[in-house]
């Protein structure tokens, strides 16, 4: 049988090499000129955002936001074109001359997919790349901004920072996240106790739906307006921009970061953590990290728990708030350090010795994890037993010198648990204790089986599945994982394929989503691996 289903995979393979060879052909020509002539006023314009592989920009533009090297191989598939679009014209032409000549469309702001979904597909495409897009106008007054989605939060960051010291937003930590990705499937970050998700301070959009229409908060509807909100991109339409709500952050934030090994009783301080960070104030962000050194007594490699806390407010309240309720770390006066909001940034993307104007870098430069990346999730519901720890920690030590494994645990608690699992798509809200983020990262001119490494990660998620959340395992979609279930590249996608990773990432929301996307996008138009499908028979 599994020869059978590698044969027919491999004709599936060829088969779609030969309709790329032919769509390459044919619809190019026929493409560009309907964009030409969509509006022929601006078909000039349109002419500086158009990017083939016959253009010498084609590979560094395709590149220059492929945040995971495994998606930037030979054997990738690439897109017919790229369009980085300067207006909402350009990506209402896009839209319908995609749909006139059966190409599927990708869209990417930050590139951070981890799957590579914004930017690949197996059936001939075009990718509109925001990165034209990504304006930060901020009404201070008002303490709201417009944001377009190919910014990266780095730069909403920088410039609402720009304008107010004391005013932020809630927003992944990473610096080249996209801001449009991320608040499409909740986003959450140093902030997210205090004053919830991106997608939960989200006060309107512009999208261009499958039609070319656009649309705001009033005109699409508080349905299809909760679903961009949390249920994932790709989906709906193209969200141009957001008018995201401004949160208050205090002049002084405290850092506070220590290692513990194995050695130093890092399983018994984890175990206990568990216990304590959940229930911490709202003020409190709280995050362990997870990886290995050769930092043991005898010199040999050891696991290291990374414990890493950020509190709104100042030094002594957090220090006289951490000896009442996690005296078991130890923690003494030198180890809470203050500094603004700005500067905490700047240190949890390990830029501590730049300046706030590294924000608006949207390279990957800086970062220290090898390119090659597999990433998993999971949600805890209930302390794990020491017992359970001392076995990842040995899955952890079985990676070889070639491959960094890095687990990080997120308390959750706070305002988390007071906002309804239903207000927005994103459902992993009372009762969960932690997110875990399993990640595995090589290099791959080291080791040309990278096979082995994402094995290994299959190998540690089925371990861990004892102890995570159960009945659905929850995902979280802004950590895509293709392993959980995907679409159908050919034909149409059931409800029933889809609702297996759909309930993991969205729980009994899914239903909503799927009304939706019937609703608004009824011939799925909008789609892709893990795309929300309509369900024309389904009653809402």
């Amino acid at each position: 049988m599994k020869s059978l289903h590698r044969s027919l995979s491999l004709l599936f393979i060829v088969a779609c090499s030969l309709l790329w060879v032919s769509a390459s052909a044919n619809s190019h020509d026929d493409f560009f000129e309907c964009l030409y002539s969509y509006h022929p006023k601006e078909s000039s314009s349109i002419t500086q955002v158009i990017y083939t592989e016959t253009n010498s920009s084609y590979s560094a533009l395709l590149d220059s936001s492929i945040r995971n090297q495994r998606f930037s191989t030979p054997n990738t598939p690439k897109p017919l074109v790229i369009v980085t679009p300067l207006n909402i014209s350009h990506v209402q032409a896009t839209i319908y001359c995609s749909k006139k000549h059966g190409l599927e469309i990708r869209t990417r702001s930050g590139g951070h997919d981890f799957e590579g979904l914004s930017y690949v597909s197996h059936v001939p495409f075009v990718v509109i790349d925001l990165v034209n897009l990504r304006s930060v106008d901020v009404d201070v007054e008002n303490e709201e901004a417009w944001v377009q989605s190919g910014a990266t939060v780095g730069e909403v960051y920088y410039r609402i920072n720009e304008r107010s010291t004391n005013l932020s937003f809630p927003a992944p930590v990473f610096r080249t996240v996209g801001i449009g990705g991320s608040i499409s499937g909740g986003g959450d970050g140093s902030l997210f106790r205090k004053y919830g998700l991106s997608a939960d301070n989200v006060i309107d959009a512009q999208l261009v739906d499958a039609h070319g229409r656009v649309l705001d908060r009033r005109s699409m509807g508080e349905d299809l307006f909760w679903a961009i909100r949390g249920g994932g991109g790709g989906s709906f339409g193209i969200v141009i921009s957001w008018k995201i709500k401004l949160v208050h952050v205090p002049s002084t934030v405290t850092f506070c970061s220590v290692g513990r090994t194995l050695e130093q009783n890092a399983t018994q301080l984890l175990h206990r953590w568990q216990y304590v960070a959940p229930n911490l104030p709202k003020d409190v962000y709280s995050v362990v990290t997870i990886s290995t050194t050769n930092a043991s007594e005898n010199g040999t490699k050891t696991v290291l728990a990374t414990f890493i806390s950020l509190f709104q407010g100042g030094a002594n309240e957090f220090s006289l708030l951490m000896q009442e309720r996690f005296p078991e770390l130890g923690l003494v006066k030198e180890d809470f350090i203050e500094m603004t909001w700005v500067e905490s940034l700047l240190l949890m993307n390990g830029l501590s010795n730049e300046t706030s104007e590294i924000l608006l870098d949207r390279s990957n430069r800086y970062t220290i994890l090898p390119p090659f990346v597999k990433s998993k999730s999971d949600y805890v519901r209930e302390p794990m037993p020491e017992i359970a720890l001392q076995g990842l920690w040995l899955h952890l030590l079985e990676v070889d010198e070639g491959g960094l494994a890095v687990q990080n645990f997120f308390a959750y608690g706070g305002i988390m648990e007071e906002i309804s699992e239903t207000e927005t798509p994103f459902p992993h809200r009372k009762g969960t204790l932690y997110k875990i983020s399993y990640n595995i990262a090589w290099q791959e001119e080291e080791n040309n089986n990278s096979q082995r490494y994402i094995s290994w990660m299959r190998k540690l998620y089925s371990y861990m599945g004892p102890f995570v959340s159960k009945s659905p395992r929850e995902a979280y979609v802004n950590y895509r994982d293709l392993d959980i279930g995907r679409n159908n590249y050919h034909g149409k996608t059931s409800y029933k394929q889809a609702s297996i990773w759909g309930r993991k990432y969205f729980k009994n929301n899914f239903d909503r989503l799927v009304y939706v996307k019937t609703k608004t996008d009824p011939k799925n138009f909008f789609k892709h691996e893990q795309s929300i499908p309509p369900c024309l028979h389904c009653t809402s």
